[in-house]
């Protein structure tokens, strides 16, 4: 309904029906194109496409299936709709508001914006949107964004199957109480609304950080020396 140019002509059979909850959930039900799938699916003519034209592996809305290329269809069609690509939405909604710097990132073959990963920032900047996430939206006294949707955003709807941690729209949910923004190589932006706390941790970019290994001992280290600071 909202992007209906950016189905291809081979479209796996519903994935006109795929909503945008879905998709910012990681629960469209397209198989994966991150892990072992991702060199091929960057590598291909139209990211979208591939992305779309991928076999259905579970019912949309069901299970988390944790895929840059729903990430990327997402910001496609978000870019479709309000006619302004990501960097646009970023800079206005975001980069002025909060005073940071939003450089420019990698483009797919069409011109769309990355929608899952190669974003970078400073760490200052990462801050600000911790602060601007645990304070309900508000920064230096202004509502930037609507504290009805952090509250929506933040709350779960599904599991990573992986880290075992509760997914809402892009943010991670902890049982310890942080909301969590998660990048390659161990870059987490976290809040803790109940303690006050707004956090930014910068890593190797080059190197993974998988759940159960170094991006798991960040974990703990919010759980443990961090929260006690509060």
């Amino acid at each position: 309904d909202l992007a209906p140019r950016l189905l291809p002509t081979n479209a796996t059979p519903g994935a006109a029906d795929i909503t945008m909850e879905d998709l910012v959930t990681l629960r469209a039900g397209l198989e994966r194109t991150s892990g072992s799938a991702y060199g091929e699916w960057v590598s291909s003519s139209n990211w979208v496409a591939n992305a779309l034209s991928r076999p259905m592996v579970a019912e949309p809305g069901t299970r988390m299936l944790y895929s840059t290329g729903s990430t990327h269809v997402l910001g496609a069609v978000l870019a479709e709709a309000t006619g302004l690509s990501l960097l646009e939405q970023a800079r206005s909604r975001l980069g002025a508001p909060l005073g940071i710097e939003i450089p420019a990132w990698t483009r797919d073959p069409q011109g769309y914006f990355l929608g899952g990963n190669e974003m970078a920032l400073r760490p200052t900047a990462m801050l600000k949107v911790a602060t601007l996430l645990r304070d309900g939206g508000v920064f230096d006294g202004e509502q930037v964004i609507p504290t009805s949707w952090i509250e929506a955003s933040t709350r779960p709807h599904t599991r990573s199957p992986w880290s075992g941690l509760s997914y809402g729209y892009g943010w991670f949910v902890s049982p310890s109480g942080y909301v969590l923004g998660r990048g390659y190589g161990g870059q987490i932006i976290a809040a803790h609304m109940g303690r006050d706390l707004a956090v930014a941790i910068t890593s190797d970019p080059t190197q993974p950080a998988r759940s159960g290994g170094y991006f798991g001992d960040l974990v703990r280290l919010l759980d443990g020396p961090i929260l006690a600071l509060s």
